[in-house]
Parts: C-alpha cells; sequence; structure tokens
C-alpha cells in the first residue's frame, strides 16, 4: 500500500464540531453499508485499494474521505449511488470550517465591497498565487494544509458563476499588484486575471496609489457584505476589535470609511489602465 493512498483524505479539524456532526454521520453510513454486504473492513479496503485504518478512520468520523474514495466505495458494496452521493457534504468538510462561513457569507451576499492592503483578496487570486502565498506561510503549513487551503479558495470562486452575479468592489493598495508574489510570471498571469475580472460588469477594481497623501484606509483591511434581505455584515481590522458586526450604527462608519476609500482610490476604469501599465513593466 503506498503512504499516498493509505493517506487518503483529510482530518477533521479540532473544535470544528458542525464538521464532526456531519462527518459522523457519514460514517455511521458507510459502516452500515459495509456490513449489510457482510465484509470486513480489512475486506473493504483490499477490495477499494486502500488499507483497514482508514477504512476505520473514516467510519469513526475521524477521517474525511476523498470522492475517489466514496466512489469505490460505491462500487464495492453495489450501493447505486447512495455512498457517491455523499461526496457533497464530505467535500464541504475539507475546508477548515472559518474558510466554509466565508464561503456560505459570500454566497449569500448581493452585495460585496473589499479594501486590501498588503494581498490581493482572496477572490480575485488565480490558482498560482494563492499557493505560493500558502507556500510562504510561517510557521510553514503542511502539504494538507496546503491542499485544503487551495481547495478552499477555489470553491469561494463560484460567486463568479452565481445568477445573478452579486455586484463585486474592490479596493487594492498599488504594492498588492507590484509585490511579485510567487516569481514575475505568476504576477503577470495575476495581473492579466484581474484585467479580465475588471471587464466584468459585476466586477469594480480600484488601485489605491502609493502616492495619495489623503488615505483613509491605513489602519488595515475591511469589508461589507449586503444581503438580499436588507441586512449585511462588515469587518475592520481597527474597529469594533476586527470582528464582523451587523450593528447599523457599527456598519455605517465602515461604510463610511470604504467610501472615502472609493472616493480617494482610482476610478476603475484609471486602475484597468493602472493595471496595463504595470503588466508593460514587467
Amino acid at each position: 500500500m503506498s503512504e499516498a493512498t493509505e493517506g487518503d483524505g483529510w482530518e477533521i479539524e479540532p473544535g470544528d464540531e458542525e464538521g464532526a456532526a456531519v462527518m459522523a454521520l457519514i460514517g455511521r453510513q458507510l459502516r452500515a453499508w459495509r456490513e449489510a454486504a457482510d465484509l470486513k473492513a480489512s475486506e473493504l479496503g483490499a477490495a477499494m485499494g486502500y488499507g483497514e485504518g482508514i477504512v476505520y478512520k473514516v467510519e469513526a468520523g475521524t477521517r474525511i474521505p476523498r470522492a475517489e474514495y466514496l466512489d469505490k466505495a460505491d462500487d464495492v458494496l453495489q450501493a447505486g449511488g447512495h455512498i457517491r452521493g455523499m461526496q457533497g457534504d464530505a467535500a464541504k468538510l475539507r475546508y477548515p470550517k472559518k474558510v466554509r462561513d466565508i464561503a456560505d457569507t459570500e454566497a449569500r451576499s448581493v452585495e460585496l465591497t473589499a479594501y486590501w492592503t498588503h494581498k490581493l483578496h482572496g477572490l480575485l487570486q488565480t490558482p498560482e498565487y494563492a499557493q505560493a502565498l500558502f507556500s510562504m506561510r510561517r510557521p510553514a503549513l503542511s502539504s494538507e494544509q496546503i491542499e485544503r487551503a487551495m481547495a478552499a479558495r477555489t470553491a469561494r470562486k463560484s460567486i463568479f458563476d452565481r445568477d445573478p452575479v452579486p455586484a463585486l468592489s474592490f479596493i487594492q493598495e498599488e504594492v498588492t499588484l507590484r509585490r511579485p508574489i510567487g516569481g514575475r510570471m505568476v504576477l503577470r498571469h495575476q495581473l492579466e486575471h484581474l484585467a479580465e475580472l475588471g471587464q466584468l460588469r459585476t466586477v469594480e477594481i480600484q488601485v489605491m496609489p502609493t502616492d495619495r497623501e489623503d488615505h483613509a484606509g491605513m489602519s488595515g483591511n475591511m469589508e461589507v457584505l449586503k444581503f438580499r434581505d436588507g441586512t449585511a455584515i462588515g469587518r475592520c481590522d481597527d474597529m469594533y476589535a476586527g470582528r464582523p458586526v451587523s450593528d447599523p450604527k457599527q456598519l455605517r462608519n465602515i461604510e463610511l470609511r470604504c467610501g472615502t476609500i472609493r472616493a480617494q482610490a482610482l476610478s476603475p476604469r484609471e486602475s484597468l489602465t493602472f493595471i496595463e501599465q504595470v503588466l508593460g513593466e514587467l
């Protein structure tokens, strides 16, 4: 049994009670199908090409199986697609709970405004740029942590496929367009991606030039998400302990700052021209 196969899947994050409950349910169902087929864990594992230890961990709800595992289990146990149908629930558990919460909030939004300072907003990042960011973390992330983070980042991009697509507005510091995260070619592809996104009717990208004398965003990142029912959530690094807030008065303060930053930054059209100029310099 190869090491890669033996280690297939992901561990449930400590403290992820919701994920643990879902995985426990999936595990019980898998065990019921195996026992109904009168197979031992070792026999099922051998038939699928996995060690019995992985089978026990999945059935105990401590290991999140990959889609291939569920595919093979469905075939071996002749479950008629019932086990394969668990792939969606299992896939969501690959992402850390914090990321699942972010993705869910973004998925419910009809309008998003974000100002980012040191790196590009997650929704704007190419896979290569994101990979480079995760790889340079210190303390270093494990291969599994990077893989999970990449999968989560990719899943969040589904917001661009929604119909209707929410109104998305991003204000980025100039330095985020110039810092060669991952190298010059990664940066070039990233800037090309930004230029493409900036052409979409529902996306506005603005650049905050470094030489601005007046700047309302010197205290860090901020973001406001609005929902169909009229409610909203906002967060700002230096306001309200950096935690998300929904109180109307607190939201107004964050929205005021976001509005000021948008007015101080280059317009979307000017910003696209600026991005093209930076591309030309590479």
